[in-house]
């Protein structure tokens, strides 16, 4: 084989490497255009905001609302306590006038033995007894479940403390942002802002839309 033969094959194989890599670049350009097309039909715009979505407001009304309804509920919890109370207070009256009644006719049966009513009697007022028994130690046991609502519901206030910490931070966020855009040049002594400049393709966007901008960015 010739010298020319050799450096003739030799310009072909680098030839059909050459285009063996452009078309395998080609082919991962298209793919890296797919993945980057992004459907802006998609994308939602933030709310506009007004009073229901204003983030710290929203915020400032959660720990307010939550305040509320927790001192509600702890005046319920105590209301409930009292009547709790009231109840074993009641349990106790009666646990002690039936204690009576069961001596009485202990004593009763003692010297009548043959009168039937007075066993029957004394049966139904130990049986009372243990009744009242059992409701003063569910009353018990209801004062206790309230105590322990009581101390879960503190976690409210636990609750309400990471919010407002959250709200600070988003304060101090704001105030940065709101110092950061400040300027010692007055909005009326700058050129008027220029509707379209030759080279855009996006809509011109209205002195009114920019002027509303900085009246939401300026309230915050």
């Amino acid at each position: 084989m010739t010298q020319e033969e050799l450096d003739a094959m030799m310009a072909g194989e680098l030839d059909q490497d050459i285009t063996l890599v452009e078309e395998e670049e080609a082919v991962a350009e298209e793919i890296m255009t797919e993945e980057d097309i992004v459907d802006e039909s998609t994308f939602e715009l933030p709310p506009p905001p007004t009073n229901e979505h204003k983030v710290v407001s929203q915020l400032d009304d959660v720990t307010k609302d939550s305040e509320v309804k927790a001192s509600e509920i702890f005046d319920k919890l105590e209301v409930i306590s009292t009547f709790v109370g009231d109840t074993e207070d009641l349990s106790n009256i009666l646990t002690q006038t039936l204690t009576n009644n069961i001596q009485m006719f202990e004593k009763l049966c003692s010297k009548f033995p043959k009168v039937e009513s007075f066993k029957i009697a004394l049966q139904e007022n130990q049986e009372a007894l243990s009744q009242t028994e059992e409701i003063t130690q569910k009353s018990q046991d209801s004062t206790d479940e309230v105590m322990m609502i009581m101390d879960i519901m503190q976690y409210q206030d636990i609750h309400r403390q990471k919010i407002e910490r959250v709200i600070h931070v988003m304060r101090a966020l704001s105030k940065y942002m709101s110092s950061l855009f400040e300027s010692n040049t007055e909005d009326e002594k700058r050129a008027t802002t220029a509707q379209h400049i030759d080279g855009d393709i996006y809509e011109a966007v209205s002195e009114d839309e920019i002027e509303s901008l900085l009246e939401t960015l300026g309230a915050n």
